[in-house]
């Protein structure tokens, strides 16, 4: 999911409520209108866009994939176009296309198109538990009902209760019955889900109907303290339940408090959406109780974290995609009803925001918003329905206290009808001062205080380089300043909500970030001390495939590696020859995930792949079976960087660069951008003049030691490619 997130970067996520901007680029879907018919198979959709790069579509909130872009003259507008599979789907399909701003760097929605698809043949069963009634209490033996309906031939109902496994239930007239005997449960609340398989191998399955078995009663919600809390998404949560050495990991990180003058981590909120090859909470159970049995034991508090369950997260704060965010709830809430009482999850820290997906959120003012508050009382019915008490919290952006609603009859602030309802809030007070911390977070926790909800407001500091991946400044993240930097800042909130019984402490964003956050930047950064360790990790456990994108992009996939500690990341070897050397001259990339984007390659041109595991002492593994793709042809031509260079003088940091002809060696006037790294985070945007040279200087660099490169994010000229992969200069940093 981390992934997903990054390629979400569209929208603000710290400095302010999200703002339209008039030059920053559109994107339209043409071939296709709403209430259209499509035809079962593949359907060309299409559309124009301008301004924009990095296109691609959102299917039915399912899944997310990138659209094939026609740009002549390669100035950030033409047409894109997609082969949409129809095939799956029946019903209700939805369609809408994301581009990224080449002005804002922030994302770009199309209108949503709401189309049909008359398809029987994917119909999945309408099934819904329909006996006993949610909240009774069932002492004696007991007769289950289940509805289920399709269009095709019902041949299997099934029903599970408390996740044991599925039974059969029996046609009678015109509804299953499954007989249900609570007594080898004992005293416990319950859930009972029921599936239906038709004629045709679709499998529909039920919400949960939370009943009392026996002397069963609700758990009450009780909160408990959370500092200091920290965000894992799924990239290194299933690492942690597939590789049980990863813990070693977690707890050097999580106890070390001395490297950097910190408190232990003590909360996690916990990713347990869909992974790469698992749905850890269905397919994983006993792995998953396992985990947080030996985090209970060592004292951990650990909420599941959701974010909507759909493709891209988020659209689950919006009425149409509900469903998918109450089913995600539920799944938290069955996983716990099935497990001991060591083995749940403590609470769910819910990241939904909705105010990223298209201009509604501000033209059509309050109706997402409502819609966003709707789903998340939704979900907190749902926990209070299973008698689950475990603590609800949703992640909050900061500017919320700006934005007043009138939601069942109260006019409020977004902010505070989020407070009323939940057990805490973790707010995303994403700055890297102190006194822009305090200041952005008062009215929260004087509020918590206000109505009676002491130690509800965990604040939350952000450590990803979000220059790197979006449009937001770099002062919403402490990755320039190191963790010593977040450390000495976070100090001084603690001081200044010393007396503020509604503070209850830092929360930080997030596992991946904070292991290779140094302290800084400087000679003789720390990075967090980790276990000792000299065993390599496995090789990846399925072969690489390469999938050609376009003419210069291939992406890759494989399977997951395992390690008696953490597996840190995934090297990329890449060479022009079948023979791929394991060696430094043909890594070309590193990722955390199970996949990798490898662009700026030449056109009609056949690469290799090789990939290894690598842990967090440097470890690595067996390389991968060679795998190979072919790019696409271009008319374009490809241009490189001949030269480039960063010098630091009189405090600022000057990056040049010259970009040229890859044939001719000319040079290209071309349009340059990319960001300072590690200590300057600034991103510029540059113009070469006509021998392709270009240059571009730093804010003035306040810290009195450290380290600072540039990365060319993006090189685009009329008639041009930039094939990065054959660049013949890199940068390279400046220390001070």
């Amino acid at each position: 999911m981390a992934s997903l997130v990054v390629a979400l970067a569209a929208v603000a996520v710290g400095p302010s409520a999200p703002a339209a901007a008039a030059d920053e680029g559109a994107v339209s879907i043409d071939s296709h209108h709403t209430d259209d018919q499509l035809p079962v198979g593949i359907v060309r959709v299409s559309g124009s866009y301008h301004g924009l790069y990095d296109l691609n579509i959102v299917v039915n909130g399912e899944r997310m994939d990138r659209v094939r872009l026609t740009d002549p003259e390669n100035d950030d507008s033409g047409t894109w176009s997609y082969d949409l599979d129809t095939r799956p789907f029946d019903g209700d399909l939805e369609i809408a296309v994301l581009g990224i701003s080449d002005v804002t760097r922030y994302g770009v929605w199309s209108s949503w198109v709401l189309m049909h698809v008359d398809n029987p043949a994917a119909n999945k069963p309408t099934v819904t538990v329909t006996s006993p009634a949610e909240g009774s209490r069932v002492t004696e033996p007991t007769t289950v009902t289940v509805s289920a309906a399709g269009r095709n031939d019902i041949r299997r109902v099934e029903v599970r209760v408390n996740g044991t496994a599925w039974r059969p239930a029996e046609l009678v007239g015109d509804a299953y019955r499954y007989r249900l005997d609570p007594r080898p449960f004992g005293d416990t609340m319950a859930s009972i889900e029921a599936r239906a398989t038709d004629s045709r191998g679709n499998v529909g399955t039920s919400h949960a109907q939370y009943v009392s078995l026996n002397g069963g009663a609700p758990t009450p919600v009780v909160p408990h303290a959370q500092d200091r809390a920290m965000w894992m998404w799924e990239e290194s949560s299933y690492n942690l339940v597939n590789n049980p050495g990863a813990r070693s990991v977690l707890s050097a990180l999580t106890t070390d408090t001395t490297t950097f003058n910190s408190r232990p981590i003590k909360t996690i909120y916990f990713g347990v959406d869909r992974g790469w090859d698992n749905n850890m909470l269905e397919d994983m159970r006993p792995q998953v109780r396992d985990l947080l049995r030996w985090a209970h034991d060592r004292g951990y508090k650990v909420h599941a974290l959701i974010a909507g369950g759909t493709r891209p997260p988020f659209l689950g704060g919006l009425w149409r995609y509900r469903d998918h965010a109450v089913r995600e709830m539920e799944k938290v809430l069955n996983f716990n009803l099935s497990s001991a009482p060591a083995e749940r999850f403590d609470g769910v820290n819910v990241d939904i925001e909705p105010y990223i997906i298209g201009p509604s959120y501000i033209d059509d003012r309050p109706f997402v918003q409502l819609q966003w508050l709707d789903t998340l009382q939704t979900l907190i019915d749902r926990r209070d329905a299973s008698g689950t008490g475990i603590l609800f919290g949703p992640a909050m952006p900061v500017w919320l206290d700006s934005e007043t609603v009138t939601w069942h009859g109260a006019t409020k602030t977004m902010a505070q009808h989020f407070q009323d309802i939940s057990d805490y809030v973790s707010l995303m007070d994403y700055r890297d001062t102190a006194e822009a911390i305090v200041r952005d977070a008062a009215t929260e926790v004087a509020y918590a205080q206000q109505i009676g909800k002491p130690g509800s407001v965990l604040v939350g500091v952000e450590t990803i380089d979000l220059v790197a991946v979006g449009g937001d400044p770099e002062w919403v993240t402490f990755s320039e300043e190191g963790r010593a930097g977040l450390e000495t800042e976070v100090a001084k909130v603690y001081d200044q909500f010393a007396g503020s019984p509604g503070f209850g402490g830092i929360a930080m964003h997030h596992y991946d970030s904070l292991l290779d956050l140094p302290s800084t930047w400087a000679p003789g950064g720390l990075l967090p001390p980790m276990p000792a360790d000299t065993q390599a990790p496995t090789a990846v456990s399925s072969a690489p495939i390469a999938t050609t994108v376009d003419f210069s992009r291939v992406d890759l996939r494989y399977g997951r590696a395992h390690d008696n500690g953490e597996v840190h990341h995934y090297n990329v070897y890449r060479s022009e020859s079948h023979d791929v050397a394991v060696v430094p001259g043909n890594l070309i990339g590193r990722t955390h995930g199970l996949g990798y984007s490898d662009t700026g390659l030449l056109a009609n041109k056949r690469y290799y792949y090789r990939i290894t595991a690598v842990d967090m002492k440097g470890n690595e593994g067996p390389p991968s079976a060679v795998t190979s793709a072919r790019t696409e042809r271009s008319n374009l031509r490809p241009m490189v960087v001949r030269e480039a260079a960063t010098t630091l003088a009189d405090g600022t940091i000057r990056i040049t660069a010259q970009v040229v002809d890859a044939r001719t060696g000319a040079g290209v006037p071309a349009k340059v951008e990319g960001r300072f790294t590690k200590s300057s985070s600034q991103y510029l945007w540059m113009s070469a003049d006509a021998s392709g040279r270009v240059s571009g200087v730093s804010a003035p660099q306040t810290a009195a030691s450290g380290t600072a490169g540039f990365a060319i994010h993006r090189i685009v000229a009329p008639g041009y490619y930039w094939a990065s992969s054959e660049d013949l200069a890199h940068a390279g940093e400046v220390v001070w």
